[in-house]
């Protein structure tokens, strides 16, 4: 039997060569890391994501949401594909992380299967530190500089927004939160929503990709897509899972119009990070920058907001964010060491 990927497109820095001996174990090996990290990456950051369009939109069906959701994935992966012209879905976000030379072995399936785990119990941790690092330790400062990086600008614009720019509308928004909304914010909300969600796709695909060679062929692009396409089925249908129960306790995400405000902020912060650089981020550290500044101006001018209820939300996600740091960090330096004393390469 030939190998799983023995096509032309293997030699010189495809797949892998027929020749090697376990060359069919470290291309399973290199599918199952794929299966699991799209799964658990899914699981953990795509409720972040669409949490705020999940919230409010409760009453529509599962299957509307998934639709549309998955036709922006399937054309912002096929874009990234074609557009790349040498077949990398990860949009250049790979660029300075190789890929094994030794191809996927064990060691790399740890990390998506412990976010698997952390997932089950609603801890958002980034995915970007927890997968990536396992491949290039030696880029987690500049990762962990952009990441936080991101979340103080996040924070701070947040912040600035809702206390200054926007204050009196989201007072009006808390005050009409049961009222009827035009029919304007639901196409607003779409449309940012579809704006979010691609440059969410563009920064975190590397996440789940660098389980495969940099160039993928068609064949594997329409697999991987499958793949996203399931999983985010299960996900919508039970309505963002644990990761959801995060952004529910936060103020008016329900609101159709709030969650439009957070999203367009979001997405453009996004945006402006990958414009600066291909170096990868956490999103999730992003997304709790904003939502964090967002609850401490609107704790500032509406009565209703505890604000030590919101002080005590805020710092239990930031310990979540630390854990998850902290267990990146472990696995970077622990993991090769004992996988290393294992197998006495």
């Amino acid at each position: 039997m030939g190998s799983l990927f023995e096509m032309p497109w293997l030699q010189d820095g495809g797949f892998f060569d027929s020749g090697l001996c376990n060359t069919m174990t470290i291309e399973i090996l290199m599918v199952i890391g794929f299966c699991l990290a799209a799964y658990s990456i899914v699981g953990n950051d795509v409720p972040q994501t669409l949490g705020t369009f999940i919230s409010s939109n409760a009453h529509r069906p599962w299957w509307l949401l998934w639709l549309y959701v998955s036709s922006i994935l399937t054309a912002v992966l096929l874009y990234g594909w074609f557009a790349s012209g040498v077949g990398d879905a990860s949009y250049g976000r790979l660029n300075t992380i190789p890929f094994p030379k030794d191809g996927v072995t064990w060691l790399y399936i740890v990390p998506p299967i412990l976010l698997i785990i952390l997932t089950k119990y609603g801890i958002p941790v980034s995915t970007t530190f927890l997968v990536l690092t396992i491949f290039s330790p030696s880029s987690l400062g500049s990762m962990l500089t952009k990441s936080m990086m991101g979340y103080a600008v996040a924070f701070l614009v947040a912040i600035v927004v809702y206390r200054f720019v926007i204050k009196q509308i989201s007072i009006h928004f808390s005050k009409t939160r049961h009222e009827p909304h035009s029919r304007i914010w639901v196409g607003l909300q779409w449309v940012s929503t579809a704006f979010l969600w691609s440059q969410w796709l563009i920064q975190d695909l590397a996440n789940i990709f660098v389980y495969v060679p940099r160039a993928v062929p068609l064949w594997f692009l329409l697999f991987a897509i499958s793949v996203f396409v399931i999983l985010l089925g299960i996900i919508l249908y039970r309505r963002g899972g644990a990761i959801q129960n995060i952004i529910d306790t936060k103020t008016g995400v329900a609101d159709i119009r709030s969650a439009t405000i957070i999203d367009f902020i979001y997405a453009t912060i996004l945006l402006v990070f990958k414009e600066w650089s291909n170096i990868p981020m956490s999103t999730t550290w992003v997304f709790l920058g904003l939502l964090a500044g967002r609850e401490f101006a609107m704790a500032m001018h509406l009565h209703e907001v505890n604000k030590y209820k919101t002080s005590r939300n805020v710092s239990k996600d930031a310990m979540k964010l630390m854990f998850g740091l902290v267990i990146s960090i472990f696995l970077a330096t622990t993991l090769p060491w004992f996988y290393h004393a294992v197998s006495g390469r």
